[in-house]
């Protein structure tokens, strides 16, 4: 019977995929479809991408799929060969990343859950298959000039702070399942303007047009592909970026960067940084912005007592950290209250 889950630690994994010579291609695709039995497609895919070399993140559920994942570059082909046998995936658009070293995923995860992107809806008169129009790079450009234009950011804050599109408004809440209802509510009295919404790689701003065309918004749109594919976009047809920073992305490089303006600063002494970073104490792994100065100063971690924890011998830090959970340790505008955690000198 074939093995259909990692039994390697992920240490080991990581380890091994630092080691490989074979150059890896860096990819995200999603696609909302009924899938009638995902715990069956789950195992499908699993059974079909290991023996492919495929390493990263998949989850699937009954109204479709969503991937970030990297593949050996000489499996390219046989991989979207693969895909595209699928039926519902048969020439779906494959975003490849923009900054990549293929060293982004080192193990193959693929999990069933009950939405692909949590959102929080329970109408049932909500429907995915009335959704806003899609815009390409040259199109979002040219409505960006409109001034009954409003371009809505559906990422988190942490994403916003590093890079957006000019004049993007910020939905400011920790989860896509609370931005939708403060997308409509920040968006009343402006039912028959332009709206745009745009996300990393499509996934959530899909979701969110269709979330506004099911409020009574008339006139919404979305980037296709999401910055990943507009920034492949302006690239090849040498189109100006309206885009500006970084594009923070959810694997091992935690960010591509689009343009060469630095928009954020460094959490810990306010220099013009855009790196993110997880601090090295095992016990916190805050992720924040950290500048090349204070990641020498405090060896990687977000404050003095976190560096002095990470000195200790391993055994002591692993008694520290006895029955702490660290959560998902974001640094954004609701986890305000870890902020005085970070000096400022």
């Amino acid at each position: 019977m074939a093995v259909l889950y990692n039994r390697i630690s992920s240490e080991e994994l990581k380890q091994r995929m630092l080691q490989e010579t074979e150059p890896r291609t860096t990819i995200s695709f999603y696609h909302y479809f009924p899938i009638e039995n995902p715990k069956e497609f789950r195992d499908f895919l699993y059974l079909n991408m290991d023996m492919l070399g495929v390493f990263g993140r998949i989850y699937v559920a009954n109204e479709g799929i969503n991937a970030q994942i990297s593949v050996p570059s000489n499996n390219f082909e046989a991989f979207k060969t693969f895909l595209y046998s699928i039926e519902p995936l048969n020439g779906l658009r494959i975003n490849i990343a923009v900054d990549d070293d293929g060293k982004s995923f080192w193990v193959l995860k693929i999990k069933v859950r009950e939405k692909v992107v949590a959102d929080g809806i329970d109408d049932p008169s909500f429907s995915m298959e009335n959704k806003g129009k899609y815009v390409n790079a040259e199109q979002m450009n040219q409505l960006l000039e409109e001034k009954d234009t409003i371009v809505i950011d559906m990422r988190n804050h942490y994403e916003y702070e590093v890079g957006h599109f000019v004049n993007a408004l910020e939905i400011p809440s920790d989860t896509f399942r609370e931005q939708l209802p403060m997308a409509v509510d920040m968006m009343k009295g402006n039912e028959d303007k332009n709206i745009i919404m745009y996300c990393t790689g499509g996934i959530r701003c899909e979701k969110a047009s269709a979330y506004m065309l099911h409020n009574g918004f008339k006139n919404v749109f979305h980037l296709e592909g999401g910055i990943i594919n507009y920034a492949q976009q302006i690239k090849k047809e040498g189109l100006e970026s309206r885009f500006i920073g970084k594009n923070f992305v959810f694997d091992n490089r935690l960010g591509e960067r689009i343009t060469e303006d630095v928009i954020a600063k460094c959490h810990q002494c306010g220099q013009p940084a855009d790196s993110h970073t997880n601090c090295k104490n095992d016990g916190c792994h805050l992720l924040f912005i950290q500048c090349e100065r204070c990641a020498a100063a405090y060896e990687g971690c977000c404050t003095e007592e976190c560096q002095t924890i990470y000195n200790l011998p391993e055994e002591e830090q692993k008694k520290l950290r006895e029955g702490i959970d660290k959560g998902n340790m974001v640094f954004n505008k609701a986890k305000a209250r870890l902020r005085p955690r970070l000096n400022s000198d």
